[in-house]
């Protein structure tokens, strides 16, 4: 209920602002909701939003499972975390305009560029939380499971995975949208299709309704894999957590 509130709230200050503004700044979501369900029908909204999300699926799990190793890695061995500290700290602080527009210079305007660029804006954030995750672990458990002689992979699905999965969440949430917005601006440079591209199109053309129309089904699509699948999996890997009183 409060969610169909909030979009309700949503709706009537975009035609309000539309009265103020004119059609030919904000059009009213009655003329977006047209352009919308026209490239729908042409299959061009369908092609584009699906190109989008393959690249998005890509991209972050190369980057998670990059970034999951060498966080843990980081964690774990003191001399990875001095080598890797600079390297880290430089790939935080790029930009990633600049990440995008080298990896088109340095590999050409090609899908592995993309995907590449992409994944390498999202990969510290992924490092920082793991590192920072396996720092925390519990020496206890560890020792635990020494005294046990556990297993090695028994002791890393039942003693170690179980700690980080926190952390494998947040840096999955965090990560994702992240790379929402990336995508975007990498197909906005340098590809011919995708939601991004759309969007530059829109840009040159000044369609403000056909822009909004893309955005907005964009914005659609993340929310709803945000609903069905990020908040579910983020509460499953959280649930053998105590909950507060």
């Amino acid at each position: 209920m409060p969610r169909l509130l909030s979009f309700a709230v949503l709706l009537a200050t975009w035609w309000i602002g539309s009265l103020f503004a004119g059609d030919a700044k904000l059009p009213p979501p009655p003329t977006v909701l047209t352009v919308m369900i026209a490239e729908a029908r042409s299959g061009d909204l369908f092609f584009h939003l699906g190109v989008t999300l393959a690249r998005v699926t890509l991209a972050f799990t190369l980057a998670m499972s990059l970034g999951a190793a060498i966080g843990y890695l980081m964690g774990r061995v003191r001399l990875a975390d001095r080598l890797g500290d600079p390297w880290l700290i430089l790939l935080l602080n790029l930009p990633a305009l600049v990440v995008i527009v080298l990896a088109y210079i340095w590999a050409g305007l090609t899908e592995v560029a993309a995907i590449a660029a992409i994944a390498i804006n999202k990969l510290p954030t992924a490092v920082v939380t793991l590192r920072e995750g396996t720092r925390a672990l519990e020496a206890a458990l560890d020792e635990m499971a020494t005294v046990f002689a556990l297993p090695r992979w028994k002791k890393f699905r039942h003693v170690i995975l179980p700690q980080l999965s926190p952390y494998i969440a947040a840096a999955a949430r965090s990560g994702l949208s992240l790379v929402w917005k990336i995508v975007l601006v990498a197909e906005l440079l340098g590809r011919p299709n995708g939601i991004g591209f759309e969007i530059g199109v829109a840009f040159q053309l000044f369609d403000i309704p056909l822009l909004l129309a893309y955005s907005l089904s964009f914005a659609a699509v993340v929310l709803l894999i945000e609903t069905l699948l990020v908040q579910p999996f983020e509460a499953r890997l959280s649930r053998w957590r105590p909950r507060a009183a």
